[in-house]
């Protein structure tokens, strides 16, 4: 049965994929990267993104973008690059609705406290948390903990912004975590080498996704005014300049959706332009040789990369570093901070089932069940958390 349409050379192709660690029936209406994607759809982690943060706490507002809302719109861009580039455009969603399985309740701020806490014991890393999760932490077939996803999936989960090991074996940037090395060991991912297009792609829609929407959520929120966005980016002052020449007096709501489709529009064009060049000038003839290429093949001209850093520093100063975001970031932090070293001490205050797991583990191995409970939390359920364990004012 045909699935889609034609795919180039150098696509990731369903029907002749690595597998599975636990090989299943081929299914009659479904490749296999649609399968990933449905497993993906369907789990618990994929439904509790809904109420955790992406930068603003749910509980500020009920419009700004959540790790959903944010995930959804990563895997719409995705498809979009893929589908130009004649890639397998159900890998490039999987990766995209997969990449943040693993992050922790409160966003960044969450991530930055359960990795002080975790510390001693080789700290937290989203991605790798993202890979427990398929692997190990859904609990929902009969036959095997995790999603059991494709070889193909698995490596854009973890290889999604690029190789984690140099040529020599070392880590490029940080150590990798040590989960990614010992299903690397069961699993061999090619840590050295690029992950395939379509993974590609879905980290690319990543940064173009989140620069959009936090202007969006940004601007709506009343942290930075257009006038301030337009100092510091010109590529912004320039999109407001076609708006006002198209749309003279348009209300400034609209403004703001005008401004951040196009955003977007500009990225996402600029990206399949970038991308197909350096594909053609290379001609890669199968994925294997995009991941032995020894650079990304999706990537943004030299001129819309500069503007994504000019984007990148001025949400960082006047949007990430808010006093507004910076004291829920604090209250998100206390929270994770004093729920740890509780869970800790006494794994009993856990869940019967997570207390379990705990149960006769040294006190690495209980911290790793504490931080696999922990960051599966959304942000209301760690805030009732610490009522629960500390009384209503918090201690």
């Amino acid at each position: 049965m045909a699935f889609r349409q034609t795919l180039a050379p150098y696509a990731c192709d369903a029907a002749r994929s690595r597998g599975r660690l636990f090989a299943v029936s081929p299914s009659p209406t479904r490749s296999e990267f649609q399968r990933d994607r449905d497993r993906i759809i369907h789990s618990t982690a994929f439904r509790r993104l809904a109420h955790k943060t992406q930068v603003f706490v749910p509980l500020d507002g009920d419009h700004f973008r959540t790790r959903l809302t944010h995930s959804i719109e990563v895997g719409q861009i995705a498809r979009a690059i893929a589908r130009a580039l004649a890639v397998d455009e159900d890998l490039a969603e999987a990766v995209a609705l997969a990449h943040d399985l693993g992050h922790t309740p409160f966003g960044h701020a969450g991530e930055e406290a359960l990795e002080t806490c975790m510390k001693p014991w080789g700290g937290f890393d989203h991605n790798a948390q993202a890979l427990r999760v398929v692997t190990l932490l859904e609990r929902r077939y009969a036959d095997y903990d995790g999603l059991d996803l494709t070889w193909e999936a698995l490596e854009g989960i973890v290889k999604h912004n690029g190789p984690l090991l140099a040529g020599d074996g070392a880590p490029r940037l940080r150590p990798v975590a040590r989960y990614i090395l010992e299903f690397d060991a069961l699993c061999p991912l090619g840590l050295a080498r690029f992950a395939g297009v379509e993974a590609q792609a879905a980290a690319l829609a990543d940064d173009i996704a989140y620069i959009g929407h936090d202007i969006d959520d940004g601007l709506r929120a009343g942290l930075f005014s257009l006038e301030s966005i337009a100092a510091g980016a010109p590529f912004v002052a320039g999109l407001l300049e076609e708006i006002g020449a198209k749309h003279p007096g348009l209300e400034r709501g609209r403004v703001f959706h005008e401004l951040v489709r196009r955003v977007i529009t500009r990225f996402v064009e600029d990206a399949i332009a970038t991308s197909a060049a350096r594909l053609d000038r290379i001609a890669p003839q199968s994925a294997e040789a995009v991941r032995g290429a020894g650079r990304a093949m999706v990537a943004l001209s030299d001129e819309m990369t500069a503007a994504e850093h000019d984007l990148k520093r001025f949400l960082f100063t006047h949007m990430y570093r808010h006093e507004k975001v910076m004291g829920v970031w604090a209250r998100a932090r206390d929270a994770i901070s004093r729920l740890f070293p509780a869970f800790l001490e006494t794994p009993g205050l856990m869940p019967p089932e997570w207390a379990t797991l705990a149960a006769g583990r040294d006190a690495a191995g209980r911290a790793v069940v504490v931080a696999d409970y922990i960051a599966g939390m959304t942000d209301r359920y760690a805030l009732t958390e610490v009522k629960r364990l500390f009384g209503p004012a918090g201690g």
